[in-house]
């Protein structure tokens, strides 16, 4: 559809009960009207106006499951309702154009996919590193030009990096190889971007959260293959909210502190011979603890521990969801909480004791909360963000008391979207 017919129809209510479906619920559909026009029109600013079509790609919660992913373990994992989304123009040559949220316009060439050392840790790099993957598969990649935005909060631990991967391999799925290259395929090929081109060594869960959409299990045994099983469950007649609180904690200089994660992980499985702990059993690591606190120390000991731990609450967090039983879920989210603070030890660094956030948010919601919700450090920790789950009588109080601590909007309310990467127009 050209672009200002687009607009006419989004703003005559003709996508309305689609974007009421994309985005779970009416209240969402205003807004989206008014963002998807604006980007249309940024479009149409920087590239003119022309035949469009528009890709949407989800972030993602962690749910259970943390740090498991890098061992080959199982998680839970969600699609949300905020996204990046894209308008694009197909073009029939090899140049790609791309502008997000306002940002300095990115060109590449298509048919030059070698990693470029200089582009490492950029957009740039993200974009390459998914055309490289996907034409490595014998998918077509080709020339495209897009306008990007998203309300995926950057540094909130919802994955705006593997929706912004997830995005660009829909794009290339729609324009080049008739919608077919499937979700798992467009995760991993979004891991090798972010792991071989940005130079970000990321785990799988991201990118399939982001890509399979819903509420997802994921087996990571064979990360080549990763069985995933979409869960079923309706969160809106379950009483309770998602919501998600970024603590505002700086996450300078904690690069060392997310890689000693799965390096003291890793640690435990080498003793053994091993690569990842998902090769070895934990009665083999109980049975060897003491030579493994004298050889790997204290730490690694508690992370291997908690891995496994972590793998049965996925699964007890699975069955609980599909039986309808909120309760046993919420029971399985507050030890997984637990166990992350006491054993892995993701909620603050040792090198800066005085900065806590997470800690603090913590404190702050069992205050709240009492017997009305759940809190645990979400995704890598350290510094980023608390998720919680909030019986719906208490979300405002919640959201209030956040926002007074944290500054205002850093608590947000969220919901789990059917959808992963997909085309929207």
């Amino acid at each position: 559809m050209n672009t200002s017919e687009l607009k006419k129809y989004i703003e005559a209510g003709s996508l309305d009960e689609r974007l009421k479906d994309i985005y779970c619920g009416a209240d969402q559909i205003s807004y989206q009207k008014e963002r998807y026009v604006k980007t249309i029109t940024l479009f149409e600013q920087a590239y003119g106006k022309a035949e469009v079509t528009v890709f949407s790609a989800p972030g993602r919660t962690e749910v259970g499951g943390n740090h498991t992913d890098h061992q080959h373990g199982e998680v839970l994992a969600g699609a949300i309702n905020k996204d990046a989304i894209a308008v694009v123009r197909k073009t029939d040559d090899e140049e790609l154009r791309l502008i997000s949220d306002g940002s300095e316009e990115i060109v590449i060439n298509t048919a030059e996919l070698d990693k470029m050392p200089a582009e490492e840790g950029t957009t740039s790099a993200l974009v390459r590193g998914v055309l490289a993957g996907l034409h490595q598969r014998g998918y077509k990649v080709g020339g495209f030009k897009t306008y990007i935005t998203s309300d995926v909060l950057i540094g909130a631990g919802l994955s705006s990096s593997a929706a912004f991967e997830t995005l660009i391999g829909n794009i290339i799925s729609g324009l080049y190889n008739d919608e077919k290259i499937d979700a798992v395929t467009i995760a991993i090929v979004g891991q090798y971007a972010e792991n071989g081109y940005f130079g970000k060594p990321c785990g799988l869960m991201d990118q399939m959260a982001c890509s399979v959409g819903s509420l997802v299990h994921i087996d990571f045994a064979d990360p080549k293959a990763p069985v995933t099983e979409k869960v079923e469950y309706d969160f809106a007649k379950s009483g309770y909210k998602l919501c998600i609180t970024d603590t505002k904690g700086s996450h300078a200089d904690l690069t060392p502190d997310y890689a000693a994660v799965p390096a003291e992980m890793k640690a435990v499985a080498a003793f053994f011979g091993k690569e990842v702990l998902h090769e070895v059993s934990r009665e083999e690591v109980l049975e060897n603890s003491a030579t493994i606190r004298e050889k790997c120390g204290d730490r690694a000991l508690l992370r291997a521990l908690h891995f496994y731990a972590e793998n049965i609450r996925v699964k007890k967090q699975t069955e609980a969801l599909k039986a309808g039983n909120m309760a046993a879920f919420l029971s399985e989210v507050k030890a997984s909480g637990d166990s992350s603070f006491k054993y892995l030890q993701n909620v603050y660094t040792n090198s800066d004791v005085q900065h806590q956030n997470i800690s603090v948010a913590l404190q702050l919601a069992e205050e709240i909360l009492k017997s009305d919700g759940v809190a645990r450090v979400h995704g890598g920790g350290f510094a980023g963000t608390m998720q919680a789950w909030v019986r719906n009588e208490k979300v405002e109080d919640y959201r209030a008391a956040m926002d007074k601590l944290f500054g205002a909007g850093s608590c947000s309310v969220l919901q789990i979207r059917k959808y992963g990467g997909m085309r929207v127009i």
